[in-house]
Formats: structure tokens, C-alpha cells, sequence
């Protein structure tokens, strides 16, 4: 098996701790600069990660993790548990629109554009949900939902893309699993 994305995404991150002990090589691309065409050359969505595994190639963390599940053996998602990836992945893409105009020196936090009001709001609620449902004690199985959460809540932070006041069972959830196997290896901050 073969994974291509890059250190500091999210989406790849996960997969990278879903694979766990799996044997397969990493390709970390820098998929906004020198990489670009091998990205286009992968992906015509032009997204990370991608998975190569039995002569195909597999797009989307989401789909990429369904394929491993099945391999590995392990019970497919329930809808509770879709519906928080769902979640996971509404507020994440919204945050990476929000760095992505950010780094294209467009001013996300000017007063009254929709577009990026949208995105924050979206993140908010999502993540307001997220934290009720760590309270609620629904994340405390360490599975796909628990690995994208705690990617997510990790890279929002390591971007410093949000103010946790008031979901701080988030940050605590996050730090709960810091030293978790592959946890502290595909931290983005090593990159």
C-alpha cells in the first residue's frame, strides 16, 4: 500500500493513524507548491490523501478509511457515527477554505461577507455539537470518529483557527489522547 499526502493535513492524518501497525509507504507531498503536478497526476479532485492498494487508487479520507475498515475487519460505521463524521468534516473543510483565503492574503475577518461569515458559523455550531457530544461521553471508544475529532480539534489548534472558549472539553478531549500510538508520530508540528 502506498499513501500520498502531506504531514500537515488532517484528512491524511487520520488515515495515518487508522493504518496503525499496517505496513505502507508514505509519499508527503508539498501540494501547494513543487508537488503540485504529481497531486494532479494522482487525483483529478486534486485532494489529499489517496490511497494505492491492490492496483487502484482510492480518493477521500472518508472512503479510503471504509476500505481499510474492511480490510482490517472491523464493524462498518453506524449512522450515529456518519453523522459525526459528517460533522467532523463540514467543519473542517470550512476551516480549510478559511486558511487557504488567508494564505491568498484575502481578509477572512472583514466585518459582514457572507461567504466567510458562513464558513465561521459553520466551524461554531459544528464544533459547539462536537464538544456536547465529548460531554456526552459519545467519543470515548478511540475509532474513526474519535481519530477524525481529534485530528481536527488538533489542527484547528496548530493553525490557531479557533478561539476554544467555551468548548474546551475539545482541547481536553484532544490532550486526553496525545500519547496514543501514532498519535505523537504524525504530530503536524514535526513537519
Amino acid at each position: 500500500m502506498k499513501l500520498i499526502g502531506s504531514t500537515t493535513s488532517p484528512y491524511v492524518r487520520r488515515i495515518r493513524i487508522l493504518l496503525d501497525e499496517e505496513r505502507y509507504d508514505f509519499v508527503n507531498l508539498d501540494i501547494y507548491g513543487a508537488d503540485r503536478d504529481e497531486i494532479r497526476s494522482t487525483n483529478p479532485a486534486l485532494k489529499i490523501p489517496v490511497l494505492e492498494s491492490d492496483g487502484q487508487q482510492i480518493y477521500d479520507s472518508r472512503i479510503i478509511a471504509r476500505y481499510l475498515s474492511s480490510k482490517q475487519g472491523r464493524d462498518p460505521l453506524t449512522w450515529d457515527q456518519q453523522n459525526q463524521l459528517t460533522l467532523i468534516d463540514g467543519a473542517n473543510d470550512s476551516a480549510v477554505i478559511l486558511l487557504l483565503a488567508k494564505r491568498s492574503g484575502v481578509d477572512v475577518d472583514a466585518p459582514g461577507v457572507l461567504f466567510f461569515d458562513l464558513q465561521r458559523e459553520r466551524i461554531m455550531t459544528t464544533l459547539r455539537t462536537l464538544a456536547a457530544q465529548v460531554e456526552d461521553g459519545q467519543f470515548e471508544e478511540w475509532n474513526y470518529p474519535a481519530i477524525c475529532l481529534y485530528c481536527l480539534v488538533d489542527w484547528l489548534d496548530f493553525r490557531d483557527l479557533v478561539d476554544f472558549t467555551g468548548i474546551e472539553s475539545l482541547i481536553a478531549f484532544r490532550d486526553s489522547h496525545n500519547t496514543l500510538p501514532w498519535v505523537a508520530e504524525t504530530d503536524p508540528r514535526q513537519a
